[in-house]
Formats: C-alpha cells, structure tokens, sequence
C-alpha cells in the first residue's frame, strides 16, 4: 500500500511491532562496531541453522550457509530451489556508522589531562559530538598476534570518557564561527583521565592511565599502533516518545537495514531463488578498501559457491551476479517538523509510512546514484502489493540541498537490478538518531517478501 501510515495496519497486533523493536534495541545497543556486528550476527545464524561455507564440501537446495571477510563483513545464503547461475534475491547493508577512532599514537598530556587524538570518520556535524557521554570500542592487535577486545563505557559500573567544550561564558568568539568551525575536527580530542601516578614527575597522568590499561588489558602505548579503537556514543538504545512509537539510539545507519536484513534472511524459508544478506564496511567513507562493497569480497564468495556446486568458471560467476536482483538496504532522510523546507514534500519519506524506496540518490543532478529502472521499480511495486506492504518513494532532500549515496551504484556495476530500500531515520549521522518501530517492523516484513517472491 503506498504513502499510508502503517500504525493502522497493525491496530489490532502492535505488541508483534514493539517485540521486534526489542530485539533490535539489543542488537543495536551492544553492536557499536562493525566487528561486533559481525560477531552477533553468526551467533544469530548460527542458532537458526547457518553453517560457515568452508564446513560444506557440496552445496545443495536448503543449504544455509555464511561466509565473513576480516571481521567486519558478513555473507548468508540460503541455497534455493533453482541453480544459482539464475541468480540471487539479496538483501545488502552496511554495518559500519560515523564515529570518532583514535589515531595511530593518539596518548598525550596538557595541562593536567590525558587526552587521545581522534580522526572522525563519515559525515558529522562535529559540534554534535561534545559533551556527551562516550565508549571506546575495538581491538589491539599485539605483535605476538593475539588480540585484545577493548570495551569501556558500556556496563554501569564503567566510567565513560568525552570530549569538552568552551563554556558560554568565554564564548563569544567561538559563537562568531560558522557551524562547521565551532569545533575543529583536530580538537575532537578524547579526555581520558586527570589523576598522576604517585612518584612520576613527567607526564604523571599518562603514566597512570598507561598503567590501567596494562593492569585491565595487558597492552602498552606502542600496542595503538596496530589497535582499531572506535570512539562511539554510550548507553543504549532507548524507546522514543511518550508513545513509545520510536527507537532513539546511535547507529540507526545503518544497522537498522542490517538487522532487518539479517532477520528477514534469517527467518526466510528456502525460495525459488537463492536468498542473501551481505553486510558491509566502510560505507561512510565510500564503501573502499577490502571490507567495503567495491571488494571482491562478495563476487569471490558467489564464485566460491558455484564451486561447490560443481562450476568453476569465471564468466558464470558474471552471469550469476547480473541475473540477481537486489534491495540496497540503506536508510533514508526523513521529514522533520522543525525542518520540511528541504524537502521536496510529495517526494519525501515519513516516519510511520513503512519501508521507503529511492529509484535514485545521489547529489548534483544525481551523481553517484544508481538509478534504478522503471522495470524493476515496477517488479518490486508488484511485490510489495501483493504482500500487502506498506511503502512509500523519496529522494534525499530538496534538489541542489544536499544528498548522499549508497551501495546501490556499487552492484549495479554487475548489470544487476538494485534500488535503495529501507527505513527513514531523523537526527541521521548524530549521536543520537531516531526511527519508527513500525517502519522497522514494516521493513523487516518487505525484505521477507522480497526474497519470497521477487
């Protein structure tokens, strides 16, 4: 059904929306880095029945299968009915959200503190990321190769760190800056700690935190050297108005389009065609590198199944990506009371309308979009009636206001049918974002019928 409000379809079940904004609140609220992501999501597979590709010698209807690159992607199959060379349904998402990490040799002392030197990563409105409570999340990978799991902030009993700001009575010149300015991205400088360990005299307060972390971790300075430590917001995702019709919480984008993704794959049976879920990195920064969707990750996967379906050929695993179709589960921006100017209304997604499709996103005159065509928007309007899915269309924001990009393009470069898909955040990039449980519910429902009936 499109552009209805999809609170009225579920007057009469709404405890099956909150039930599965439960689990989506814990996912979230424990998941602040892709590794984590990854990590809980073969737990979840792994108890419905998914077992990693390298446990299978040969592939078979109903096979239901996972395959992780590094970490910090994830792959899930469940082999259909129909050869794979037919092409899949796949359902795509990032893992990965903006955030602060800390640099290579991030400790310093001034003034009586311990700070550590961040680079922001992604799209930040960088004033949004002071004086709020924080976690460090990651890892520190030793030389003798072991790895080190670093989690501080999130238990009750932890302290949290932050990063300060200038109180408004010495302000005024700070308040003359332009919002991009008021804090510079090189004072987004962490503060860890202002206690000396007794009986050092230079650089007393570094000392003492070097200790803690030996003492807790067994790590020294040099060991942030080869460390991923990312700087995230703490606490856990919280119901959102009185109503409690929304989810406020940190990572909306995009786990919120990874979960549903992973769940709708998770709770699908086997269909005609093979079903897929891909989780992804580095989409904030323009999906590069060896996690991100320009990896050859996921096509060396799908060559890596036909494998074992007996076909070892290169040009089929071509042929197989482009005769897939796809949902590129991303999020969109949606419509705020406080600011609807920069929204083209009749072309604008909505909190509580369900599951929001872009044919295209992108930025001045639609760069870097995928464009999907009006053949397969047509497919997948079928789809969505006949499973009585609420849905609505958008664009990212007025023309020449601004925009933004996806995966999308990324396998549309396989000659494959994609279209962004997913759920309308507010707050998008900040600390704190918000979303509709009944989008979320709504969204999960879509992505099962997609891979059903596609």
């Amino acid at each position: 059904m499109y552009a209805k409000n999809t609170w009225e379809k579920y007057a009469n079940c709404v405890n099956d929306v909150m039930e599965y904004n439960e689990g989506y609140k814990d996912y979230i609220s424990k998941n602040k880095t892709e590794r984590a992501c990854v990590k809980d999501s073969i737990r979840l597979a792994e108890a419905k029945g998914f077992k990693p590709l390298s446990s299978f010698d040969h592939l078979k209807t109903g096979d239901k299968v996972y395959v992780i690159n590094r970490d910090k992607n994830i792959a899930l199959f469940i082999i259909g009915e129909k050869p794979l060379t037919e092409g899949m349904r796949i359902l795509g998402a990032h893992i990965d959200s903006p955030r602060m990490d800390l640099k290579q040799n991030p400790l310093y002392e001034s003034e009586g503190f311990v700070l550590a030197d961040t680079h922001y990563y992604g799209g930040i409105k960088k004033y949004q990321w002071v004086t709020i409570p924080l976690s460090l999340y990651g890892v520190v990978c030793k030389k003798d190769g072991s790895v080190v799991d670093v989690v501080i902030g999130e238990d009750e009993n932890d302290p949290v760190v932050g990063i300060s700001d200038l109180l408004i009575h010495l302000s005024a010149d700070q308040l003359d800056k332009k919002a991009a300015k008021v804090i510079e991205g090189e004072n987004l400088d962490v503060t860890l700690g202002n206690m000396p360990l007794v009986g050092e005299e230079k650089d007393a307060v570094k000392a003492n935190i070097l200790k803690l972390l030996k003492e807790k971790y067994d790590i020294e300075e040099e060991d942030f050297i080869s460390a991923e430590i990312e700087v995230v917001p703490s606490g856990k995702a919280r119901d959102y108005g009185l109503d409690r019709s929304m989810v406020a919480g940190y990572g909306h984008d995009d786990r919120v389009c990874a979960y549903t993704s992973l769940t709708a794959l998770l709770d699908s049976e086997v269909s005609e065609y093979t079903s897929c879920a891909i989780l992804v990195d580095k989409e904030e920064i323009g999906s590069v590198g060896a996690t991100g969707a320009h990896s050859l990750f996921f096509e060396n996967t799908v060559a890596e199944l036909l494998l074992k379906m007996g076909i070892d050929s290169f040009i089929q695993t071509r042929l197989t990506m482009a005769r897939s179709k796809m949902l590129s589960s991303d999020v969109s921006a949606g419509v705020d009371p406080l600011f609807v100017s920069v929204n083209d209304k009749k072309n604008a997604a909505y909190l509580g309308n369900g599951i929001v499709f872009n044919k295209y996103t992108g930025s001045r005159g639609k760069s870097g979009s995928n464009d999907a065509s009006a053949e397969y928007v047509a497919q997948v309007r079928a789809v969505m009636d006949n499973a009585n899915i609420h849905y609505q269309t958008a664009e990212l924001g007025r023309v020449d206001q601004g925009g933004g990009g996806t995966i999308a393009y990324i396998l549309g470069n396989y000659n494959m049918d994609v279209i962004d898909a997913g759920i309308a955040v507010l707050n998008m990039h900040a600390p704190m974002e918000v979303v509709s449980k009944v989008d979320v519910y709504e969204t999960y429902q879509a992505y099962k019928a997609f891979l059903k009936n596609a």
